[in-house]
């Protein structure tokens, strides 16, 4: 790609309207990143030592707990990097890269998020057939059918995004490349670019969307014919914390990109929300709203104290 532009690096000019303020913003930053790593171990910790846990729905869990461990990492590692003083440029081959793996990790988690909903679905709506329908096999070749969706699409976004030609300048105003501040530095006719990612990430997110409301609306039919108030309790507690999951994750994409013309400041501030406050809140979520995840984890830290003894 870099054969098509003149330039060698970008300079990444930060989080719009808050200069002065980096020191703070390393600090806040630094322990939101932080707390999202150390959570999302954890749960991947509780569900592999615990047997009572090696089911469909936790092995999806433990997957979306390592897709929000490399999801902030895309970028925030280098925003960490150039708010503590150091350079903001980053390289034509770095940028691509960033936006082709933020991309293709948030599309595959979204993809996750439908699976799970699917998965929530079945156990629901059939209990008595969930394991001979959620079979390893079939686990196993949906979260291979998210991430073909999900690389597929960042391939198709980087190669429209990338195959423009850039001479300068070459300030990124944001934190990171993304589609909305890289493209517009373009130096040819970029509106082919900026219909196909907009079009595609947006209309992605919704149809993602609507899978999910489509099985939790079964799942609610479901939960409304069960006739003990303890028994629809407890279908609904199983689902609860996907959908916070879910609102969390969702809200700040369909936001980004179905703006017609997005508000670099208001942009930036949902990313972040969706980059590192939505993983750490997923690990939260998972963990404070789940007994079998809550048992696990109290048995490890108790084994941890004893083998310290």
């Amino acid at each position: 790609m870099r054969n098509h532009t003149e330039l060698r690096e970008f300079i990444l000019l930060g989080i719009p309207q808050t200069k002065g303020l980096e020191t703070v913003l390393f600090v806040v930053f630094l322990s939101i990143y932080i707390f999202t790593l150390l959570g999302n171990l954890l749960i991947l910790i509780a569900i592999v030592s615990s047997s009572t846990l090696h089911i469909p729905m936790y092995f999806f869990l433990g997957l979306l707990s390592i897709f929000d461990v490399f999801f902030p990492s895309v970028t925030c590692p280098k925003m960490l990097f150039y708010l503590s003083g150091q350079s903001q440029a980053i390289s034509y081959n770095g940028c691509a890269a960033q936006l082709f793996f933020y991309h293709f990790l948030g599309c595959t988690e979204g993809c996750l998020y439908s699976v799970m909903a699917y998965d929530r679905f079945v156990a629901i709506c059939h209990p008595l057939r969930y394991m001979l329908i959620m079979k390893t096999k079939v686990c196993v070749g949906l979260v291979v059918g998210a991430c073909l969706v999900g690389c597929l699409d960042a391939t198709i976004l980087t190669c429209f995004t990338f195959q423009l030609t850039y001479c300068g300048p070459n300030q990124v105003d944001y934190f990171f490349c993304d589609i909305p501040a890289v493209i517009p530095l373009a130096c040819a006719d970029n509106s082919l670019a900026q219909r196909v990612g907009f079009t595609n990430v947006g209309l992605l997110a919704l149809m993602l969307l609507l899978s999910i409301c489509v099985s939790y609306t079964r799942i609610g039919l479901a939960i409304m014919r069960i006739h003990s108030a303890e028994g629809r309790q407890k279908a609904f507690s199983t689902c609860s914390a996907h959908l916070t999951a879910i609102l969390c994750a969702y809200g700040p994409v369909i936001i980004i990109y179905l703006q017609p013309t997005p508000k670099p400041l208001l942009g930036a501030v949902v990313q972040i929300l969706n980059n590192l406050v939505s993983p750490m809140l997923n690990s939260l979520i998972y963990s404070l709203r789940n007994k079998e995840v809550k048992k696990s984890l109290k048995k490890v830290f108790h084994n941890a104290v004893l083998t310290v003894l």
